[in-house]
């Protein structure tokens, strides 16, 4: 909870500072608290310290079961014109990705947890932003990912055609998975 949230439900300064002190409630980052006694999982309290946010590229791979190898930040997407302040905080660990606002929603989808809606990247969009991002991710994270893709039943080729021509990855789509496609 932010604290605007803990004072409208009448917890004032003192009153949380004691909340502090008992254990009840524990402090994420400035202005920003969780309850002392209850376990909130990473994705929903990325989603409530940034509402704008989407899990991203080797974070949604793992969320998929695209690769086995849990990444050592959460790799969100947001707005490249969002204010990079907020993101430099020691939990959870984040590595955020600026993008241009006008990708932001381009195969975006949500979960719910905890009662808590999770934005994530659908599958066909995480693979069209690990082709992206080739170079730079590991060989193995890379040819796992387009491997266990190219296995799923539950793929969207049509989706994934649509994509990479709006982010314009149709030739290294084509150069990795038209041998299998």
């Amino acid at each position: 909870m932010r604290t605007a949230e803990l004072r409208k439900l009448g917890f004032h300064s003192r009153k949380i500072s004691g909340l502090l002190e008992k254990g009840i409630l524990a402090k994420v980052k400035t202005g920003v608290y969780e309850m002392g006694n209850e376990v909130v999982p990473d994705e929903a309290m990325l989603m409530k310290l940034f509402p704008t946010a989407v899990i991203y590229l080797e974070s949604a791979l793992f969320h998929y079961g695209y690769t086995d190898r849990i990444p050592a930040t959460w790799q969100i997407a947001v707005d490249k014109n969002i204010s990079k302040s907020p993101f430099r905080i020691s939990y959870p660990p984040v590595t955020p990705f600026y993008l241009d606002g006008r990708y932001i929603d381009i195969g975006q989808t949500e979960y719910e947890m905890n009662g808590t809606m999770i934005r994530i990247y659908d599958k066909e969009r995480t693979i069209c932003d690990t082709l992206r991002y080739a170079n730079k991710l590991d060989r193995e994270v890379f040819n796992v990912a387009i491997q266990r893709y190219i296995k799923d039943k539950e793929k969207r080729l049509p989706k994934l055609m649509e994509y990479a021509k709006i982010l314009r990855v149709t030739k290294k789509m084509k150069d990795y998975l038209g041998v299998w496609l």
